[in-house]
């Protein structure tokens, strides 16, 4: 298991993992899955474009997805 942070990329208009200096996921599509640490727990959740056009977690209440702690399967 990858453990990353979220962050926003402003060229593709997509959130993309970045697991360290160099490394990063390569840009998150809707429906892709992924645990997100929030309440002191890792937390099952996936990535989705809202009607108004905003990027949320299923299941995860916040404003603000930048820098969340997230961890990718294989």
């Amino acid at each position: 298991m990858k453990q990353g942070a979220l962050i926003y990329d402003r060229e593709t208009e997509r959130y993309d993992i970045r697991f360290g200096l160099n490394d990063y996921h390569g840009g998150l599509h809707c429906g892709e899955c992924f645990d997100v640490f929030a309440g002191g727990k890792w937390k099952p959740t996936r990535i989705e474009m809202g009607v108004q056009q905003n990027w949320y977690l299923v299941n995860v209440k916040t404003d603000n997805l930048e820098g969340l702690r997230v961890r990718r399967h294989g």
